[in-house]
């Protein structure tokens, strides 16, 4: 078990030692509560796709960076304030808080100062990033997480932890869109590609702002799943061209969460005049681009990543007030890398969360 002390506090969490992605026990350390920080004991952590493809460097050949090791994963951290510093503003001890994708930005900028720290170009990632002060940041399988104030969040006590993890990626990934691209507004029709961890969190929140949701998947098995357990309107089996075909022109707006390659003229089809199909998912080829079709219907293609710290806070209390939380299969970290091994099949329904208050313990 290796060590490596940069910062005086001891933490102990899983990491990826090489591009195996093999996870195991890794005793580091954290900084010490600074006046603006947030220090919380760590309850549960969603595992994301994205923890996936960096602890195997998967993601080197794309427009990601290339993996760094040790890497400690895990960006949807949710727990329980134990410390704040002396000029902490909005959180105190035996607060219910959260961490999602970054932990830093210039705070400077045109996107820092619109609230848009997640298009700050010097943003810093929740983990396999550096921070400041030179220190490489460690993600949330680990028993603790400090953090600037500013990029904490407030969970809501009607929300269950648990739940509430993956809302800090997969959550706030398709919340941001909806309501940036104006496909918010009740009786709206949006379309739902891909039902996985991402997905079904978008069906959740399109449903709770009163819209007519369609899923479209590859997997016509996912139909009973998507109409009776998420209360679907509709749904679509991408391959079934007569399918598709009657569907066109149709919707106002798609979010796209499928991460395989796949074509986007289909869904672009879908799309009524002025309609916008929105990527969230991050396919590894470059998708072809049909210019012709958005010619004919003013239609946009556009992507969305996350969402800033004031908009994550909105999404956090929506999901409280329309009681959205994910689906989630609850693990111990001796579990970890079985759930790897699933989540490349995709075999989860949709969202594995550690329980790392109650399994993460320091081997003597």
């Amino acid at each position: 078990m290796s060590t490596e002390q940069e910062h005086p506090k001891k933490a102990f969490g899983w990491a990826a030692r090489d591009s195996s992605g093999v996870l195991s026990p890794f005793n580091f350390s954290r900084r010490e509560t600074g006046e603006k920080d947030v220090t919380f004991k760590v309850a549960y952590c969603g595992i994301c796709h994205s923890d996936l493809h960096l602890i195997k460097n998967e993601l080197e050949s794309t427009e990601w960076a290339a993996s760094t090791y040790p890497l400690v994963p895990g960006h949807e951290i949710v727990g329980v304030v134990t410390e704040v510093g002396s000029k902490v503003e909005k959180f105190k001890v035996g607060d219910k808080v959260g961490v999602g994708c970054m932990v830093g930005s210039c705070r400077s900028c045109d996107s820092c100062a619109n609230n848009l720290e997640n298009y700050c170009p010097q943003m810093i990632l929740t983990y396999g990033s550096k921070y400041l002060d030179g220190t490489t940041t460690y993600g949330g399988y680990s028993d603790i997480m400090v953090a600037d104030e500013h990029f904490i969040v407030r969970v809501p006590d009607s929300l269950p932890l648990d739940g509430a993890a993956p809302l800090l990626c997969a959550g706030i990934t398709t919340y941001s869109p909806l309501r940036y691209f104006g496909l918010d507004k009740p009786g709206m029709h949006v379309g739902v590609a891909g039902l996985g961890g991402l997905g079904h969190v978008a069906v959740k929140f399109a449903k709770a702002m009163g819209l007519k949701v369609t899923v479209i998947s590859t997997s016509p098995g996912k139909e009973e799943e998507a109409i009776k357990h998420l209360h679907a309107d509709s749904f679509l089996v991408s391959r079934d061209e007569d399918q598709m075909q009657a569907a066109m022109g149709t919707m106002d707006g798609i979010i796209d969460t499928v991460s395989a390659n796949h074509p986007l003229l289909p869904y672009i089809d879908l799309l009524k005049s002025h309609g916008k199909l929105v990527m969230v998912g991050a396919p590894e080829k470059r998708p072809e681009l049909p210019v012709f079709p958005l010619l004919m219907g003013r239609k946009i293609v556009a992507g969305s990543c996350v969402g800033g710290m004031k908009e994550t806070q909105e999404m956090i209390d929506f999901a409280a007030k329309h009681n959205v939380t994910a689906d989630i299969e609850v693990i111990p970290i001796d579990y970890v890398n079985t759930a790897m091994e699933r989540l490349a099949k995709t075999d989860v329904r949709y969202r594995f969360v550690i329980d790392i208050g109650n399994t993460l313990k320091p081997s003597s």
